[in-house]
């Protein structure tokens, strides 16, 4: 059984350790491919705005067989099977899963995550739920989320689940004389809950065609 950072059940925010082992495999992952990384982004794919956000990114599909990683998937699934428990609505949802990969990013001291931000700001992402591992201990440098008044610190191995809205608005903390590496994602939905329901298929007033649902339709009503 996983170790559990202690946090406010009406956070919403689940928190426990896994090996520190998986750490620092992922951050030999990150170095030893220091041709696929990229400056971190913020609101898109292209968006680099170092005043929001300061870091060196390395993408990683979700099916990626480096073997830390491997790792690293069956500690987050044992994380998540916890924070389910903690809070069991949502074992009765649809599936969900990694569905958009992962992401190591590495601080520089003086560097990070500035802006206030959550994880889902748009119908583009279908996201649910939020993970990060922090990879190396490093003070000061933990996150804070601003409506739950909750900064946790920036603990090796410590691995944080929690919605993606607007409700859990965070920043990170900024080290001056530490370096940061913390790997982090999403877990979203399988696919839309209409997406294979023709009725699901909308016309707006150009007679474009769209996927949406209205529990006012006359089906609905009539069934």
């Amino acid at each position: 059984m996983l170790e559990e950072h202690k946090l406010p059940l009406d956070s919403f925010i689940g928190g426990w350790y896994i090996s520190p082992n998986i750490c620092d495999s992922l951050i030999d992952v990150f170095k030893k491919n220091p041709s696929h990384h990229k400056e971190g982004v913020i609101g898109g794919p292209y968006n680099v705005n170092k005043n929001n956000k300061d870091s060196v990114d390395l993408g990683l599909h979700p099916d990626y067989t480096d073997p830390a990683f491997m790792e690293y998937k069956k500690s987050l699934k044992e994380c998540v099977n916890l924070y389910e428990k903690k809070y069991p609505e949502l074992s009765k949802f649809n599936p969900y899963g990694m569905n958009e990969g992962a992401n190591i990013q590495y601080y520089k001291p003086g560097a990070g995550y500035f802006a206030e931000h959550c994880e889902r700001t748009s119908k583009n992402e279908n996201r649910c739920l939020v993970w990060m591992t922090y990879l190396t201990d490093t003070p000061e440098g933990g996150t804070h989320f601003k409506y739950q008044n909750i900064t946790t610190p920036c603990k090796k191995g410590l691995t944080l689940i929690w919605p993606t809205d607007f409700t859990h608005t965070h920043s990170g903390q900024i080290s001056k004389t530490h370096e940061k590496y913390i790997i982090t994602g999403w877990f979203g939905y399988e696919k839309g809950l209409w997406d294979d329901d023709p009725r699901s298929v909308k016309t707006d007033q150009t007679g474009q065609k769209y996927q949406g649902y209205n529990y006012n339709d006359k089906w609905r009503l009539s069934r």
